[in-house]
C-alpha cells in the first residue's frame, strides 16, 4: 500500500507545527516567563531552541522520512540487523496514548470556557466568584465528561478521513485562524492602557529580574521550555516525516516549524502581559493564569465578554490542533503495524481514548486524591500522566532518538546526514558531530535527570 503524503509544504508545516504548537506554548509559556523575570529567560529560550530543537527535531523527521513508517516499523526499518531499538518505537506508541488521556481533558477546559464567556458565565461576576466557575467545572465529572467527549469525538472524526482531507485539511484552516485571532488579540492588548509596561517587563532583557529569581533557574527554565515546546521523544513528529516528499531539506523544514510555534508563544505573551500590567494583575501567577486570572482581566475590560470568547477560541484551536496530530500518529502505527483501515484504525482508538481519558476526568472529583511525585510535586492523576509524559518519555524518547542517529550502533551520522541534507535548503553541517555525539546527549541528560528530582 503507498504511503499516503501532505497535498503540500504549507501542510506538512501547519500540521507539524500545530502538533507542536499547544497549550505549552499559550499557558505555560506566558507564565514560566513571568515566573523567570521576562526578557532574558526570553533570550535563553530562544538560544536553546536553535540548539536542542532544532537538531533533535530534524532527527525525529529524518527517521520517519528515511523509513516511511511511523514509530515501530521505522526504527526496524532502519535499525542493524539484530538490535533492538524498535523496542522503543512502543514507548512512544505508550507515550501519545498517555499523553492524550490528560491533554483531552485539558483541551475541554479550554473549550468549555469559550462556550462560557460566549453565552455570559462570567458577566457581572467579581473575585472569587471567578475563581468558582472553574472550582465548580472541576467538581462536576458531567460537565468534565462531557467537554472531553466533544474533544475526543471530534479529534476521531477528523483523522477517520485521509491525510490530505482530513487532518491537513482541518488543521490548515485552524492554524490559520489561530494565527488570526492571536494576531487581532495582539493588537488589542497593546492598546490597553499601561499596556506598553508589560511588553517592556516581557521583551527587553533586565539582568537585574533574572538574578532576582536565580540566574541558574531561569537557563534551565529556558532549557525545558525550549526542549519539550516542541513534543519531541514520542515519533509526534516522525510520522509526519513519514508523509512528507522529499523536495527540502529536514533543517529548513525544521528551523520552519520551530519559528511558527515560537511566534505562537511570543504572541500569547503579547495577548497576556500588557493585559496583566494594564489591569494590576501578577504575571507569574502560576497554571491558574489561564482560568483564574485572565477571566478577571477580561471582566474589567471594555467588551470583555468578546475578548474572552475570542481568546479561548485561539486556545481552543492550539489545543486542539496537538489533539489531532498525535491522534493521527496512534493512527498510523496501527495501519502499519496491524494492517487497519483508517477508519477501523479511527472506531478503535477512539473507544480505548474515551475509556482511558475517563481517570483524568475523575481525578478531580469523584476519584480525588493527591500523591506525592518523585520531583516533590503533589498532584493528581492528570499530573502523574503528565509527570510521565513530561519528565521521563519526552527527555528519554528524544535522548535515545540523538543516539539511533549519530551512534555507530544505531542508523548513524553519515545516513541521519544524507537524509536531512536531501532537497532544496539550509544544510546540516557535518562538523557539528562531535557536538551532537556529546555536548546534545549531555543536555538531555541534564534535562531528564533535573525533571526526576526534588
Amino acid at each position: 500500500m503507498n504511503r499516503e503524503r501532505f497535498q503540500s509544504r504549507l501542510g506538512f508545516l501547519l500540521v507539524s507545527a500545530g502538533c507542536a504548537v499547544g497549550i505549552g506554548n499559550v499557558w505555560k509559556f506566558p507564565y514560566v516567563t513571568g515566573q523567570n523575570g521576562g526578557g532574558v529567560f526570553v533570550l535563553f529560550y530562544l538560544l536553546f531552541l536553535v540548539l536542542m530543537g532544532v537538531p533533535v527535531l530534524t532527527m525525529e523527521l529524518a527517521v520517519g522520512r528515511a523509513s516511511g513508517k511511523s514509530a515501530v516499523l521505522g526504527y526496524k526499518a532502519l535499525e542493524p540487523a539484530g538490535s533492538k531499538w524498535h523496542i522503543h518505537g512502543w514507548f512512544c506508541v505508550a507515550g501519545c496514548c498517555l499523553l492524550m488521556m490528560y491533554y483531552t481533558t485539558v483541551s475541554g477546559w479550554m473549550l468549555g470556557y469559550f462556550f462560557k464567556f460566549a453565552a455570559g458565565v462570567f458577566d457581572g461576576l467579581e473575585g472569587s466568584a471567578v475563581d468558582g466557575v472553574f472550582s465548580a467545572m472541576l467538581a462536576n465529572p458531567g460537565e468534565m465528561a462531557g467537554w472531553m467527549i466533544v474533544t475526543v469525538l471530534a479529534g476521531f472524526f477528523v483523522c477517520s478521513f485521509k491525510l490530505q482531507s482530513g487532518l491537513e485539511r482541518i488543521t490548515k484552516v485552524m492554524m490559520l485562524g489561530l494565527l488570526a485571532l492571536i494576531a487581532v488579540l495582539a493588537v488589542h492588548s497593546l492598546t490597553l492602557p499601561g499596556g506598553l509596561e508589560g511588553v517592556k517587563f516581557y521583551l527587553l532583557p533586565d539582568l537585574g529580574r533574572a538574578v532576582e529569581a536565580g540566574l541558574g533557574n531561569v537557563v534551565t527554565a529556558a532549557m525545558n521550555q525550549a526542549f519539550f515546546t516542541l513534543s519531541l521523544g514520542i515519533a509526534a513528529m516522525e510520522v509526519f516525516g513519514s508523509y512528507m516528499k522529499r523536495d527540502h531539506t529536514l533543517t529548513s523544514e525544521a528551523v520552519r516549524i520551530c519559528s511558527l510555534d515560537t511566534f505562537v508563544a511570543l504572541m500569547a505573551g503579547l495577548i497576556i502581559f500588557p493585559a496583566c500590567f494594564s489591569f494590576g494583575v501578577e504575571p507569574d501567577s502560576g497554571p491558574s493564569l489561564i482560568f483564574m486570572t485572565l477571566p478577571k482581566v477580561f471582566q474589567d475590560m471594555a467588551g470583555g465578554r468578546l475578548w474572552g470568547s475570542l481568546f479561548f477560541l485561539f486556545m481552543s484551536f492550539a489545543s486542539f490542533s496537538t489533539v489531532i496530530a498525535v491522534f493521527e500518529n496512534l493512527q498510523a502505527n496501527c495501519i502499519d503495524n496491524f494492517g487497519w483501515s483508517r477508519k477501523k484504525a479511527a472506531v478503535l482508538n477512539c473507544v480505548f481514548i474515551l475509556i482511558a481519558s475517563l481517570p483524568c476526568v475523575l481525578g478531580y472529583n469523584l476519584w480525588y486524591f493527591e500523591v506525592t511525585l518523585p520531583n516533590g510535586a503533589v498532584g493528581q492523576v492528570l499530573d502523574i500522566e503528565d509527570f510521565l509524559v513530561s519528565n521521563l518519555l519526552l527527555p528519554l524518547g528524544s535522548l535515545i532518538y540523538l543516539l539511533f542517529c549519530v551512534t555507530k550502533w544505531g542508523w548513524g551520522y553519515d545516513k541521519y546526514l544524507a537524509e536531512a541534507n536531501t532537497g532544496a535548503g539550509m544544510k546540516m553541517p557535518r562538523w557539528l558531530k562531535p557536538c551532537f555525539q556529546f555536548i546534545l546527549p549531555i543536555l538531555v541528560l541534564v534535562i531528564l535527570i533535573q525533571g526526576l528530582l526534588p
